[in-house]
């Protein structure tokens, strides 16, 4: 990397692979046969303190999950997140009954859930 903030970055790309790895994300494994599999890549941003001074580099591997095929590689799509209906639910009954609210920022929130069927990614693009 030769960028004048290859350090920033490569930290950043240390905490992640970190996090995949206490967070048991994948085993390395022989491709069974016919199976298919997934690519990968890095998406880099930096995140900005509010006077426009960089606050954090911040890397995240994704999975290139538009190469899977419908009724082949899965067959149910979600995202576990909370509907705002319910987020404003929760806002209203705090007030009605003047409940402290506290929120929370989990920094890998996406690497805990639980895929329903196996998923293999190629390793070339790490």
């Amino acid at each position: 990397m030769a960028s004048s903030e290859a350090k920033q970055w490569k930290e950043a790309a240390k905490s992640e692979m970190d996090s995949i790895v206490s967070n048991r994300t994948w085993v390395i494994i022989d491709l069974p046969p016919g199976c298919n599999t997934i690519g990968c890549k890095w998406i880099f941003k930096k995140k900005l303190k509010p006077d426009g001074s960089v606050d954090k580099f911040k890397i995240r591997l994704v999975a290139k999950d538009f190469e899977k095929k419908d009724g082949v590689d899965y067959f149910d799509t979600y995202s576990p997140i909370a509907r705002l209906t319910t987020i404003r639910v929760l806002i209203a009954l705090a007030s009605m009954y003047n409940l402290p609210i506290h929120q929370m920022d989990v920094k890998t929130t996406f690497l805990y859930g639980e895929l329903e069927e196996e998923t293999y990614m190629d390793d070339s693009d790490l």
